[in-house]
């Protein structure tokens, strides 16, 4: 593992884990959502966007984490040599992004570019776009679908796709590696 890429709905645990791979790995991480949100939630222009992974991922062994467009994909996956799904139940990933979610929203901690999770209020709002609890309920049956054609996808024949489906197998993944030499 050299080149991995992390993906799973919002709040699957994406960048806590790539971020550990990139520990075991000694490997740079590429937190995607780091480089497309910019300062006050505005989204970078996707020209830009494709550009700046395009040369994080060009060298180098590396570990990236997020869900983009078919055409970020088409610039992470082919580069990859492992894919890392984590595939846990909604209802363990529910839990675990409303838990982020209260954390994030109490303390004011910073996500990327001086963003801040929203407010509470918001996340109980029926807008997607301003919850990311109703985000990941409304795409985690479409993002399941997506990854497990994906993993069939001949485009995709030269990359390992380690599927995960509970926080044990994660455990024993992130474990195994870091008891090699």
């Amino acid at each position: 593992m050299r080149r991995v890429v992390v993906i799973g709905v919002a709040g699957s645990g994406k960048s806590t884990v790539a971020r550990a791979l990139s520990e075991r790995l000694d490997a740079p991480h590429i937190e995607l959502d780091a480089i497309f949100w910019q300062p006050n939630w505005t989204k970078l222009d996707e020209d830009e966007f494709a550009a700046r992974v395009a040369a994080a991922t060009a060298t180098g062994p590396w570990i990236a984490d997020g869900n983009y467009s078919q055409r970020i994909r088409q610039i992470t996956w082919p580069a990859a040599d492992t894919i890392v799904w984590l595939d846990l139940p909604r209802p363990v990933i529910m839990w675990q992004l409303l838990r982020r979610t209260i954390h994030r929203t109490r303390t004011g901690t910073e996500l990327w570019n001086g963003n801040h999770e929203r407010a509470l209020k918001d996340q109980l709002s029926r807008d997607p776009a301003k919850s990311i609890l109703l985000w990941s309920w409304r795409t985690y049956t479409p993002t399941k679908r997506e990854y497990a054609e994906a993993m069939n996808d001949p485009r995709y024949a030269q990359v390992t796709f380690v599927r995960l489906k509970s926080r044990r197998q994660i455990r024993k993944v992130l474990e195994s590696i870091g008891n090699q030499p």
